[in-house]
């Protein structure tokens, strides 16, 4: 097949495979980058291969992708991707609920509410039982009201609450507002951590809830580490593609395989394009 040009863009052999994909796809997500980075790196990856090579910088305009959410920098775990018509399949397939690992951190507080920032407080936690730790599980359980963390992708006046703070500028905390937890299990007590697992509905900060508990016990806790194991139907053990799986044929293969996890097709017509790379659900989960 001869390359073809369009838009100042020079498609290369596979390109028209490439360009073919809709749907939804899960990948990994690791430690380290932001949520925004892993998708830049995966579209640099596909379009790479597809050897489309570009005239000016027009590169990121000729892939239409985007993530179903925020995931944290230090958090690990399920990213869903939309490629094609599957950008506008996010927000309303992708509304229910996820489901995360969390490592908190008895008796320290930090600024962020995790292990990235900087210690505010301590506390004794010898006094803390296993049995304790379950009983206040039960409070933040169902429908609860929540306070999100100053340190966020949330924004005042355009900008993130977390870039404002990183200035040192004055930020107050954004009210308390409805969430869901469907559900909230200890899974290991071995102080001062201790491992939970959480299901909840869109916009639940996880930090948020390791810092409550703490609270609730008249102590402190952090978060140390969190992955999320699943996003709507996709979950961390069968439908996550790890970078070494991030080739065009992989894609596919995902892509069909993942078909069987949703709905018919919605109507896409009443749905708002998404802009290429953009999150199509604007609630963060971390």
């Amino acid at each position: 097949m001869a390359a073809r040009e369009a838009s100042g863009v020079v498609f290369g052999k596979s390109a028209d495979k490439l360009f073919s994909l809709s749907g939804l796809f899960a990948v990994y997500k690791p430690k380290g980058p932001t949520s925004a980075g892993v998708l830049n790196l995966l579209k640099e990856r596909l379009l790479a291969e597809a050897g489309v090579q570009t005239n000016g910088n027009k590169r990121n305009q000729v892939l239409k992708i985007g993530h179903g959410g925020t995931l944290d920098s230090a958090a690990a775990g399920v990213l869903v991707v939309g490629i094609g018509k599957g950008t506008k399949m996010l927000r309303t397939m992708l509304a229910g609920s996820k489901k995360y690992t969390a490592i908190g951190l008895l008796g320290k507080a930090t600024d962020t509410l995790d292990a990235t920032g900087k210690v505010t407080e301590e506390k004794p936690y010898d006094q803390i039982t296993k049995g304790d730790l379950e009983n206040v599980l039960q409070k933040f359980t169902g429908d609860i009201m929540q306070v999100p963390p100053l340190y966020s992708a949330l924004k005042k006046d355009g900008e993130r609450l977390s870039t404002l703070m990183k200035r040192g500028e004055a930020v107050e905390a954004k009210p308390a507002r409805p969430v869901r937890v469907y559900s909230l299990s200890l899974q290991q007590f071995q102080p001062p951590l201790f491992t939970l697992d959480v299901e909840c509905g869109g916009g639940f900060y996880v930090r948020s809830l390791v810092s409550d508990i703490g609270k609730e016990l008249s102590t402190c806790a952090t978060m140390q580490e969190l992955t999320r194991t699943k996003h709507g139907p996709f979950t961390l053990e069968e439908h996550t593609l790890y970078e070494d799986k991030w080739t065009i044929d992989e894609i596919a293969r995902s892509l069909e395989h993942c078909t069987s996890l949703l709905p018919g097709e919605p109507s896409h017509k009443k749905l708002k394009t998404e802009h290429p790379g953009e999150t199509a659900v604007s609630c963060e989960d971390k």
